[in-house]
């Protein structure tokens, strides 16, 4: 298919200073997890963008002297030739697919720990960091000054002879440059304090210093936050101005909004913000610079990109999120293929892997963050050794369409997915329905797109299977895939043992899926919301429940309403969200016993506490149903005399887990359902240090 001609401008070739992009999709820098610490996974993911059509592909941030250190956080550092060799892999794949590799180099400042390093970190002036309050910095002296410059030049000619065709000078979310740059942190009376202009003089500084070193052969960038949405950082006229006083030093500008404290304003969850939102400022560079401009906004439709650049507010479409959930996008545009694109839904668990767990991976995307060391193309799929086989998946929840999905691509005769329920999705039915996550039926609804296209593959809905009816299917491979249940009884990762009274076939206590499949609501006004999982459950419960005229109060046994959301970025403002709707909350809470009209609980001091009460919703944690699978499993002679040569499970029928974590599961063993024992994962190359001997230390 032919790419829709409205879209032709998105195609169009651009020069940044030497350098030519081939056509306007720009993968900004973003992290992962891999940094100059795994470079095989830098290597392999970057490069997969490059091949999917990125004219640009960018490291994440990349620190550029030990005082800049960010240990335990992973970064792309380029402190010596050993971090510039573990990125020129990087290059030359990139390289290889006709992009463009840039390098966003960088310091800290006051927000450094320097835990590895042990270095005082450095900063204009002596603030405590609003980031870690617990570090202080140095307040820098020329010296210092002058000492990061010159290492700023330094890692700028190592990008350069590795093969980087751009590099950053990126002072955006509240790192060195725009400490200086921002009254929040900058209190020094000499030269580079006070007005604008003098607190713009060591980004300038630097940009010249940068420019002269490499100019001629790399393209110069600017990751500038023109809009801090906060006290850390500028506002936006003074982010416009400065990009006027440093444009002529800048080949493209990079801009964006939010700061390192504020990062949830940057990359944006669906659940707040809508796709394109930070036009409302980035949309304004356009007045201080005629150079190329590259914004961001978590950005998936191909009309809304096009507009965007044919408004000339923006050169460029970036973009991080949307280009982990689908490194082929720009091809896919470009081949009409707009069907199959598969669009980011805006959970942020990437951004959760990445920063907590070192390892980048995606909800929408399985192979993301398993290239290299797994060896998984998001778009190739090898002939499976067993493919004459018919294959039964039952349970057409996430982790079921994505096992069933990846087994039709890898040709097996037949597939039949069946589900008991008369719709797709399981869990992801659902949760959609959660006030703010609507974005989030894409992972429903990009997999029943794949399952039609699949001739190989039959959907059957409607139809609950049991034991003898799984045995005499015919098909030689089965696979559960039937997910999981909130437990009624109140059984909790606090206790491991039932709350005394919960009983969800009573009125008055009631269950996530009683509330959005079943349709029960409380008998009463006054509910409480018991949260022990979390994540998203509890707080969108919550919300829905005030939304419909409840006077609700969530209490939780964690320090924090939603502690798993702060890793996503969607913590303070969900629990903004949730005060602004009314929903009263409670922390370090846990609930003992429950009877009509009133709970009984403990505070984190082991106080008691009663609350008055008409229901209770338990958000504890779920419990896998496999009671299928044990049956089956009991019986193997059974299964071989039917002809079963083999009975798997896959998501959270195993274990109760992210949707990302369930869909990567049936994902893992569709891609090793020809293995020697697919229900244990493959080994991976694992990228350490391994000595020889002990002249190796």
């Amino acid at each position: 298919m032919a790419r829709d001609p409205r879209h032709d401008i998105l195609f169009e070739p651009i020069g940044i200073g030497p350098k030519t992009l081939r056509n306007r999709f720009y993968a900004v820098p973003h992290c992962t997890g891999f940094g100059t610490e795994k470079p095989g996974s830098q290597m392999r993911f970057r490069a997969m963008k490059a091949e999917g059509g990125w004219a640009a592909v960018c490291t994440e941030y990349a620190p550029v002297s030990p005082d800049s250190d960010e240990s335990p956080y992973v970064s792309a550092r380029l402190w010596d030739d050993d971090d510039a060799r573990n990125l020129a892999c990087m290059c030359d794949e990139i390289h290889e697919h006709g992009s463009l590799a840039g390098l966003e180099l960088t310091h800290s400042g006051g927000h450094a720990h320097t835990r590895e390093s042990r270095w005082p970190a450095s900063a204009p002036s002596q603030l405590a960091s609003d980031y870690h309050p617990f570090y202080v910095a140095k307040a820098m002296e020329k010296e210092d000054i002058r000492r990061v410059q010159a290492e700023w030049v330094r890692a700028a000619k190592q990008a350069r002879a590795v093969g980087f065709d751009i590099v950053y000078v990126y002072g955006g979310h509240s790192y060195l440059p725009t400490q200086f740059l921002s009254t929040f942190y900058n209190r020094r009376t000499d030269e580079y304090g006070g007005s604008l202009e003098n607190r713009a003089r060591f980004w300038i500084e630097t940009l010249e210093v940068v420019r002269d070193a490499v100019g001629d052969e790399c393209a110069i960038a600017v990751r500038h936050t023109v809009e801090a949405l906060g006290p850390a950082g500028v506002e936006l006229d003074e982010g416009l101005e400065f990009i006027r006083l440093a444009d002529h030093l800048v080949d493209l500008w990079d801009v964006n909004v939010g700061s390192i404290a504020e990062w949830s304003k940057d990359s944006g969850a669906s659940r707040f913000f809508p796709e394109g939102y930070q036009l409302e400022w980035t949309g304004r560079v356009r007045e201080a610079t005629a150079k190329p401009v590259v914004g961001v906004g978590r950005l998936t439709n191909p009309d809304r990109m096009a507009e965007i650049v044919s408004s000339g507010a923006w050169d460029l479409i970036g973009a991080a999120r949307p280009s982990i959930s689908d490194p082929f996008l720009p091809r896919k545009i470009d081949e009409g293929l707009y069907g199959e694109i598969r669009e980011c839904i805006g959970c942020n668990v990437c951004i959760a892997k990445s920063e907590s767990g070192h390892h980048l991976g995606c909800t929408q995307n399985a192979t993301a963050g398993e290239e290299y060391r797994r060896g998984w193309h998001p778009e190739k799929f090898e002939q499976a050794a067993n493919a004459d086989c018919d294959v039964l998946v039952v349970g057409a929840g996430p982790s079921g369409m994505e096992c069933a999905i990846v087994l039709g691509k890898r040709g097996f005769r037949r597939v039949h997915l069946v589900e008991a329920d008369r719709d797709l999705g399981g869990i992801m039915r659902w949760v959609p329905q959660l006030p703010g996550l609507g974005e989030w039926a894409r992972v429903v609804n990009w997999r029943r797109i794949q399952l039609e296209k699949l001739s190989n593959v039959e959907v059957i809905a409607g139809t609950r299977l049991d034991p003898p009816g799984i045995r005499e299917y015919g098909a030689e491979i089965v696979v559960l895939a039937t997910g999981a249940t909130w437990a009624g009884d109140g059984v909790n990762g606090v206790t491991h043992r039932p709350i005394d009274g919960a009983d969800p076939s009573q009125p008055h206590v009631l269950t996530p899926e009683q509330v959005m499949v079943e349709g029960k609501r409380p008998p009463g006004k006054r509910v409480v919301v018991f949260d022990a999982e979390g994540y998203h459950v509890a707080s969108g419960l919550a919300e829905l429940l005030a939304t419909e005229g409840h006077r609700v109060e969530l209490i939780t046994c964690h320090e924090v309403v939603a502690p798993i959301c702060d890793e996503t970025l969607e913590g303070p403002l969900l629990r903004r969200r949730l005060h602004d709707a009314g929903v009263s909350m409670r922390t370090g809470v846990l609930l003992e016993s429950i009877a009509p009209g009133r709970l009984t609980a403990i505070d984190e001091f082991d106080e008691p506490l009663e609350l008055d009460a008409d229901a209770v919703v338990l958000v504890t944690q779920r419990r896998s149903n496999d009671e299928l699978y044990h049956e089956l499993a009991a019986d193997r002679n059974a299964l071989r005399g039917e002809g079963i040569e083999a009975l798997y499970r896959v998501g959270d029928c195993v274990a109760p887990r992210l949707t990302a974590d369930a869909i990567f599961d049936g994902h893992r063993l569709a891609r090793e359902i020809d293995a020697e024992n697919p229900s244990v994962p493959l080994p991976y190359k694992r990228e350490r240090l391994v000595l020889e001997g002990a002249r190796a230390l």
